[in-house]
């Protein structure tokens, strides 16, 4: 028996007699506290301030919280941290003063797993994952002889997040010890912007960036530093934190790079430019937003090979991919595929592409913007400054004898007309729409104004896709899922399932996840469906009829893909609903 239930049955707190009957239903050691709250013999509120009262008594140590996954770290050292009047500081809401850090040697640190903060006259506050350590309290107060030592506490876990990124930014510390020196040696702004070593910083954030992963790398000031984030399987994470004196030149730069207004700071700017990392070439897609500290850039990272990915190689399973690949071989009418922002809902686009396009047909592609380039295909790029709209670069289209039109996005009524008048008179349209699931299309494109009869006349097929982190199979384990949970799912998990999760490790950067794949829905338009929808029918009949005839929702395929061991439930919970 684990040491926190003998010290609550010592104290009696629970009985001999429940854990007996525990154990003989077959309940480990390792489980047996964690099934006590769940069947209410003790509340995890109860077990929390037990737990705290041993720890501040000097009974327990805090690594025992290693043992019982689930008493949240961060709420346990938020109430140690109120018992004993200090601070709990979640790392990821301070704006940190790094350079307070760099006095301290990073071995020494990562040996107490401590971080200072922050300073001010009289104190300097240092966060500590063990507030009660008194000889890590007294070695670091060593290192600020003047200044009184203020405790604060977080998870170990955002402590140790923090020094490697310390250890990120010591390992370009000769590189911005350059650019310092560069920029006091050079006079004018121009010869600034083409030092080396801004250009240096900027290969080594790029390489970085594309190793780790990233689809998208945000440089964004703040009034202590400047800091680049990547969007690693669609969740931001700091890879790089400078000086606050490196952003001016850094963003100069990436704005020539770009093509950019370099004085223009007030409005936003949009510009691309290509580069070669680690052989590879890439094309970069730049954004600029004025913001309180200057200005956040956003870099969408366009690798040239995903452009060319298969609509099978995508995650899409067989049945889905059959009723696309039939509705893509169709002779007119308009392919939706729906979802929200980040979605994939491109991607899907391209691998469409890359199914229509041959010699001997004409495709044309509007977007906004071009984001992959592609051969045999004639790709335009909307530009509103000069009046060059969706709806104008269509009308334009339709009188170049296309065979495959491809509409980046059905943004209003005026598009949505000229796609379904293109379907309507013998092209084959795809195109992207911002709804929730597959069958909301369809009112929404009634309440965009369109007629029901022209919309069951054009539609083919409907797609709705969303997509979901992969576990890691480096650290992939089998995962503990709590019974209330699959009692509320148990319509679509078949008995004795088992589920996966990823613990976290080196390959993933500790999240348990890597890579992503989508999950999905298709709607093809049947002769039935066609016909409610041409009646007005509400979206519940379309329901009705289409699952009579085999369509499978979101969130059973998204089930089936957890089931498989592709991802866990908790990812298929956050992006799907029943």
């Amino acid at each position: 028996m684990d040491r926190v239930t003998v010290d609550l049955v010592e104290k009696n707190h629970i009985t001999q007699q429940q854990i007996e009957r525990l154990t003989s239903r077959g309940v480990s050691d390792d489980t047996l506290l964690e099934t006590l709250t769940k069947i209410g013999a003790v509340s995890v509120n109860f077990v929390k301030r037990f737990v705290v009262e041993q720890i501040r008594l000097g009974k327990y140590n805090l690594t025992i919280l290693e043992h019982y996954h689930f008493l949240d770290e961060g709420s346990v050292l938020e109430y140690l941290a109120q018992v004993m009047e200090i601070q709990f500081i979640d790392l990821d809401s301070v704006d940190m003063d790094y350079r307070l850090a760099e006095r301290v040697s990073i071995n020494q640190l990562k040996k107490y797993n401590a971080l200072p903060i922050s300073q001010d006259d009289m104190n300097v506050t240092v966060v500590f994952s063990d507030p009660l350590n008194i000889e890590a309290q007294e070695s670091i107060q060593r290192l600020f002889p003047r200044k009184i030592l203020k405790v604060a506490t977080s998870t170990s876990k955002q402590i140790q997040a923090y020094l490697f990124k310390l250890e990120l930014k010591d390992s370009v510390k000769e590189l911005v010890t350059n650019i310092r020196t560069e920029l006091n040696t050079i006079g004018s702004l121009e010869d600034q912007q083409e030092a080396s070593s801004i250009l240096q910083l900027i290969d080594v954030i790029l390489k970085a960036c594309i190793t780790g992963r990233a689809s998208d790398i945000h440089i964004e000031p703040t009034e202590k530093n400047c800091v680049v984030r990547g969007r690693v399987d669609g969740k931001l994470a700091e890879i790089f934190i400078f000086d606050k004196d490196i952003y001016p030149p850094l963003a100069s730069r990436m704005k020539l790079l770009a093509n950019l207004d370099i004085a223009e700071k007030r409005k936003p700017q949009d510009g691309r430019f290509s580069a070669t990392v680690k052989e590879s070439e890439f094309d970069f897609r730049i954004s600029t937003l004025p913001i309180l500290y200057g200005e956040s850039i956003v870099m969408r990272i366009l690798d040239k090979t995903k452009a060319l990915v298969k609509l099978d190689e995508a995650g899409m399973d067989i049945e889905s991919y059959k009723k696309i690949h039939t509705a893509l071989k169709a002779p007119f009418g308009i392919l939706l595929v729906t979802g929200p922002t980040g979605s994939g809902k491109t991607t899907t686009l391209y691998g469409a592409l890359n199914e229509l396009r041959s010699v001997e047909e004409k495709v044309i592609t509007v977007e906004d913007p071009v984001e992959y380039r592609m051969n045999l295909i004639q790709q335009v790029q909307v530009n509103a400054k000069v009046g060059l709209s969706f709806a104008d670069a269509l009308r334009s289209i339709l009188r170049q004898d296309p065979d495959k039109i491809m509409i980046g996005e059905i943004r209003d009524q005026e598009t949505l007309e000229i796609a379904i008048k293109a379907a309507l008179t013998g092209h084959l349209v795809i195109s992207t729409l911002h709804t929730n699931d597959a069958v909301s299309s369809i009112p929404r494109m009634v309440d965009m104004g369109i007629e029901s009869y022209l919309i069951s006349g054009a539609l083919v097929a409907v797609q709705a896709q969303r997509l979901v982190r992969k576990i890691c199979k480096h650290c992939k384990h089998e995962a503990n899922v709590p019974k209330n949970l699959l009692d509320s799912y148990k319509k679509y998990i078949p008995q004795n399932t088992v589920f996966y999760e990823g613990t976290g490790c080196r390959e993933c950067n500790g999240s348990g996840y890597m890579g992503r794949e989508m999950i999905s829905e298709v709607l093809p338009i049947s002769e039935e469906i066609s016909s409610i929808i041409a009646k007005g029918g509400s979206k519940e009949d379309i329901i009705d009829q289409a699952r009579k005839e085999g369509f499978v929702d979101m969130f059973t395929n998204g089930m089936q893909k957890a089931i498989d061991g592709v991802t866990t439930i908790d990812e298929i919970l956050r992006v799907a609903k029943v």
